[in-house]
């Protein structure tokens, strides 16, 4: 695909459904009882006044790349778009996953992953 269509597809989607685009993204892996499903984790700078803000969608149900960019469908029909340069946590989003780490300590039958930069998010089975 060359790059004038993938940014006129991006255009379409972010015309169309609700986009989010994250400036740092990590891929999580939730197993609930031998329910698996993966979230995306993101989060945003937005400086001093506001303060940074993070995100965790619905559940991703697929994935697209297109040049280097994930566009991650969820679930509620939201879109995120994700760099793959951008993978990684801040301080801040370190803090948001430690705590939800700690929460599912305390759940039977419940686990929690942060999957590694190196994974092939394509072959991931979402459904």
């Amino acid at each position: 695909m060359e790059t004038d269509d993938v940014n006129r597809t991006i255009d379409d989607l972010q015309k169309t459904l609700r986009g989010y685009y994250p400036d740092r993204w990590v891929l999580l892996k939730f197993n609930n009882n031998g329910n698996v499903f993966y979230k995306i984790l993101a989060s945003w700078y937005n400086g001093f006044a506001q303060g940074d803000s993070w995100r965790l969608n619905s559940g991703v149900d697929r994935v697209e790349k297109h040049g280097n960019t994930y566009l991650f469908y969820g679930s509620s029909g939201s879109i995120y778009q994700c760099n793959e340069n951008t993978y990684g946590m801040s301080a801040y989003t370190s803090g948001i996953l430690y705590n939800l780490q700690e929460k599912v300590k305390h759940a039977d039958g419940v686990s929690l992953e942060l999957m590694p930069e190196s994974t092939n998010f394509m072959e991931l089975s979402y459904t």
